[in-house]
């Protein structure tokens, strides 16, 4: 099979030319495509008066005469001035299991998409991993998260950032990732079985939506638990029993809640970039761990009119591309780096918690991309240099500092604060509720609406973030335009880009402790579902590859 890459239709073409534009692009007489697959599909708006959709596609090809290892050589022979190569194998590769037998279970600390894909790999290889979950299960959650919304009750074990499926369950459901690495596809392809649609395999930015996210993390837990896998919620790592080795002090267990004691060797910390706590109770144990830079800004909101006009041209409205995105950066002259993230097309901005007097902010998309509006956050970068003091946790320090002042400034009931663009821009105090602003009239929903409080954001941000800011925007309106309308609406504060710490790991991704696993976004080598999914994949495969099992049920 060989795959081809920049097949281009016109807006509204079928699909089945496909087979015609690949002979065409091949340039041989009399051959046919005997089948194929779309692998990729994105849009080239670049000439908004000629957009064109782009494909590449796996296919096998078909010549009377030839057989098709040699036909297939034969085209990539002749045709090295186009992109075609061999379909490379997409297949997740089965795992060779180790040789020492396993004596206790698997634990595992956090169920979302790190944890979860830690545990699903182990599971369907017969290890019958322990998960604890410091949040509750979906169904509960979402009750919970809705009670804060609603009525600003926060529950600081079930919220936003804690529970089943993670931080990530609340939020656009997106896909992409930077990494490289066949078991992408894997991550894929679960997705699909527990009821993602299938275009997410080809789209060139997939993404799943928090309503339906909320259906896949479902089914994928029913999948762990039919395969021996046990699910513990509302259940908090609360210490670590580690004994002294001559070379590498080893795992023994962990203690739940501060009541129960579950005897294990492998541990998957897997706890995401909120668990403060955990943080804390890991530097105290002697985990190793480092300071890490991140990000710190807001969330800014924009008709999504406006950003479709921008990068569709004043036609959009013909074209079925559904809600557009857009990612921008900007280099300043102080040397802070600005940029767009986690930009949530047709989506909503979220207030959250997941510590008493604070506040943070975030974005959410349903799987329509439904609303009139869009939001992204705008994110400074954040130094170590940055942080006030040199310890392990100091960026944790740094975060809820101004956590604290964004509660403090939206009137202490969690409340999130907002500013329109043009006065944060001119530094203006006027920041009155200007009452008859379209955004808010564009939320269908009152439960994803966040308390808001029109007020000074530059009290709950540092002032180097505010500057780099104010340089940034106008620098962004000019690449898409109208990102600097006046009236778009900034809400603070963004704090939970990425991790404030690494947990260090060795080249077996193990801690210096042996049997413990630092993993996915909390211990800092994960920037989103599927990476952080990736990463808990590779852990278990670590496992795999030392031991061949329980002692009960290996052979």
């Amino acid at each position: 099979m060989l795959r081809i890459h920049e097949i281009k239709l016109d807006i509204g073409e079928e699909l089945d030319v496909i087979p015609d534009r690949i002979i065409k692009k091949l340039g041989v007489g009399g051959l046919k495509i005997e089948s194929y697959q779309l692998i990729k599909e994105s849009v080239d708006a670049r000439n908004k008066s000629d957009i064109k959709m782009v494909y590449s596609v796996d296919f096998i090809p078909y010549l009377q005469n030839k057989k098709t290892e040699e036909l297939e050589n034969q085209l990539l022979k002749t045709n090295r001035n186009i992109r075609l190569e061999r379909t490379p194998e997409m297949s997740y590769a089965p795992i060779t299991k180790g040789q020492e037998i396993m004596i206790h279970r698997p634990v595992i600390a956090g169920f979302g998409p790190c944890g979860m894909f830690a545990a699903l790999i182990l599971s369907e290889l017969g290890y019958e991993p322990i998960i604890i979950e410091r949040g509750k299960p979906i169904e509960e959650r979402i009750r919970d998260v809705n009670r804060f919304w609603q009525d600003g009750l926060l529950d600081p074990e079930s919220n936003v950032q804690f529970g089943e499926g993670g931080a990530g369950l609340f939020s656009d459901g997106k896909l992409t990732s930077q990494i490289r690495d066949p078991r992408v596809r894997k991550v894929l392809e679960e997705f699909v079985e527990a009821g993602a649609a299938p275009e997410i395999l080809y789209k060139q930015k997939p993404h799943i939506g928090t309503d339906v996210l909320r259906r896949i993390v479902l089914n994928i837990r029913k999948k762990i638990i039919n395969n021996g896998g046990e699910i513990l919620f509302s259940s908090r790592l609360t210490s670590l029993d580690i004994s002294e080795g001559n070379d590498r002090n080893q795992i023994r267990g962990i203690l739940v809640n501060n009541d129960r004691i579950i005897e294990t060797d492998d541990l998957i910390l897997a706890i995401g970039h909120s668990a403060r706590d955990t943080f804390r109770l890991l530097d105290k144990t002697g985990i190793p761990m480092v300071q890490k830079p991140f990000s710190v800004g807001v969330r800014i909101e924009h008709p999504q009119s406006l950003v479709n006009e921008a990068q569709y041209g004043k036609n959009w409205r013909n074209y079925n591309f559904g809600a557009a995105d857009y990612k921008l950066s900007y280099h300043c002259k102080n040397g802070r780096g600005v940029y767009t993230f986690c930009m949530c097309p047709g989506g909503y901005v979220i207030g959250a918690a997941s510590q008493a007097g604070t506040v943070v902010t975030n974005g959410m998309s349903l799987h329509n991309r439904g609303s009139l509006f869009s939001n992204s956050a705008l994110l400074v970068d954040v130094r170590t240099e940055d942080f006030p003091d040199t310890s392990t946790l100091a960026g944790i320090a740094f975060q809820e500092r101004y956590e604290r002042l964004a509660f403090q400034a939206g009137g202490r009931n969690y409340n999130a604060p907002a500013q329109r663009l043009k006065d944060f821009l001119q530094g203006s105090s006027a920041f009155d509720d200007p009452g008859d602003h379209k955004w808010e009239h564009a939320l269908p929903e009152p439960t994803y609406k966040p308390g808001i409080t029109w007020t000074d954001l530059t009290a709950c941000l540092p002032d180097f973030a505010v500057e780099a800011m104010r340089e940034a925007i106008p620098v962004f309106g000019r690449k898409l335009q109208g990102f600097d309308w006046g009236d778009s609406v900034m809400t603070g504060v963004e704090t939970r880009s990425s991790s404030p710490v690494r947990i260090l790991r060795d080249g077996d991704l193990m801690s210096q402790i042996k049997g413990i696993y630092p993993s996915g976004e909390g211990a800092g080598y994960a920037g989103g579902i599927v990476s952080a999914a990736v990463d808990g994949i590779r852990v278990a495969e670590e496992i795999v590859k030392k031991k061949k099992g329980l002692r009960s049920s290996a052979v």
